[in-house]
């Protein structure tokens, strides 16, 4: 009779352990999904203001450019050249996306997400 009281003790402590484990292992997950998605919303963020203030830049640089190529064209040919390089940097864009936009966010998600850190 004791034999069995020891195993039934046994296999409801190894019970216990095993729901502890799995618990652990639920918060652990909820840990680092938690600081995954804090991470992928800063590297957002940070895409975002760059963009932001790298367009409020360039706004202004190419103004400088119209207004510097003004003597030497007037402002309707300067501002025409400003516009024709903006399309330009827009098809050079279009045409590099993969190399320029996808991949780069293809990596960044693999390491953040499927390599370990």
């Amino acid at each position: 009779m004791i034999n069995n009281d020891s195993k039934s003790v046994s296999v409801h402590q190894l019970i216990f352990e095993i729901k502890e484990y799995l618990e652990l292992q639920r918060d652990l997950l909820k840990v680092e999904g938690v600081e995954k998605l804090t991470i992928l919303i800063s590297a957002f963020l940070v895409l975002m203001i760059s963009v932001i203030l790298g367009g409020g830049a360039l706004f202004y640089l190419l103004f400088a450019l119209a207004y510097l190529l003004e003597p030497a064209i007037g402002l309707i040919g300067a501002f025409s050249i400003i516009g024709c390089i903006c399309l330009l940097m827009l098809v050079i864009v279009i045409l590099l996306r993969k190399q320029l936009i996808i991949n780069p966010i293809v990596r960044f998600l693999y390491k953040l997400f499927l390599k370990d850190i």
